[in-house]
């Protein structure tokens, strides 16, 4: 018998989480750094074509869109 998911599961991510070590993801990045950018564009994107195909199965993926 098949364990496929018949709806989409991601896990979850944060990219203000706080973790130990390093104390903040924040704190590393200076703030007129070309990743927020790039950050910014990925967010605004339209991903539910992508989620819609997307089959599930397996174990949880990440968002496309928080990574």
């Amino acid at each position: 018998m098949s364990n496929i998911q018949s709806s989409a599961e991601f896990k979850d991510y944060g990219q203000q989480q706080i973790l130990l070590l390093p104390p903040s993801l924040e704190e590393l990045i200076e703030p007129n750094h070309l990743v927020r950018v790039v950050n910014q564009v990925v967010d605004s994107m339209d991903v539910s074509g992508l989620i819609n195909q997307y089959k599930g199965g397996g174990t949880t993926a990440y968002h496309p869109g928080c990574c």
